[in-house]
């Protein structure tokens, strides 16, 4: 069963739309959104938490960030959904398949035409994806989280974070060019994150492995530097903070001649590893 998102400003044509597409048996869910940029934000979200949509059924002309530029801004997922314009516009079709759109409605849309575009992305779900590269040859893809700056909407690439901190209902992503707030929880964001290198060090605090310089210990304590900052790792994730980074920096060219420093009194991972709630 297919997820869709609906995108349309105009509240009756996004009603029409999602009552349409939930009449067809091959849909299984349809999600709403009034503009572009909230579609964005939801499907960033849906991303994050694991959450797969199939194909996004969208207006072409809304304030703000339109169906175009929000397609051009697909291009930075690594999974993105098939998109179908709903429009009432005819002059942006070549555009429209140019940017890769699986199908171009004109409004009022006909049962039947929305039904065949449905069939489209049934079609294109079910074609086999690509043969994944061999294992261990490249790092995943990275991924681009929307985020939101005095009503512009700017993609920042995951490769360019180098931690991430809990706010309440929210994670701040720090890069060398600031922060930026984004609403998802920290759990979600760990376990979609993990293979790509980021290490949980604190209840509150997640880590990217490759802007580490330096990892210390001291006393049973650990901490990593990233840039200027040095972040403590918290004594119930130290052993895996040791287990996943020390020989990294022991042995970078793997003769054990490694010229960062990781303190050589590495008899602290014997702390207390999985213990007692310390997550200071």
């Amino acid at each position: 069963m297919l997820h869709v998102l609906a995108v349309d400003d105009e509240r009756p044509a996004l009603e029409e739309l999602t009552y349409l597409l939930r009449k067809d048996p091959r849909v299984g869910r349809v999600s709403c959104a009034g503009d572009a940029s909230s579609a964005l934000r939801d499907l960033s979200r849906m991303l994050v938490e694991g959450d797969h949509l199939d194909a996004v059924f969208m207006d072409i002309r809304m304030p703000g960030l339109d169906g175009l530029d929000f397609t051009r801004l697909l291009t930075g997922f690594a999974a993105p959904p098939h998109v179908v314009f709903v429009t009432a516009h005819d002059d942006c079709a070549v555009t429209a398949f140019e940017l890769g759109a699986l199908d171009y409605l004109l409004k009022p849309v006909r049962p039947e035409r929305l039904a065949e575009s449905v069939r489209r992305v049934a079609g294109a779900v079910d074609r086999p994806a690509p043969a994944p590269a061999a294992e261990g040859a490249r790092d995943p893809e990275d991924e681009m989280i929307p985020v939101e700056l005095g009503g512009r909407t700017r993609l920042v690439s995951r490769r360019a974070v180098t931690h991430v901190e809990a706010q309440g209902d929210y994670v701040r992503l720090h890069t060398a060019d600031g922060g930026y707030l984004v609403r998802m929880p920290l759990s979600a964001l760990t376990k979609r994150w993990e293979a790509a290198g980021f290490i949980r060090i604190h209840r509150s605090t997640l880590v990217a492995s490759a802007h580490i310089t330096e990892v210390r210990f001291d006393g049973g304590r650990a901490a990593v530097q990233i840039g200027d900052e040095l972040l403590q790792v918290s004594r119930r994730h130290t052993r895996e903070v040791r287990d996943r980074l020390v020989r990294k920096f022991h042995h970078p060219d793997g003769n054990g001649t490694g010229g960062n420093r990781a303190g050589d009194d590495s008899a602290g991972g014997d702390a207390p590893a999985g213990g007692g709630g310390d997550e200071r």
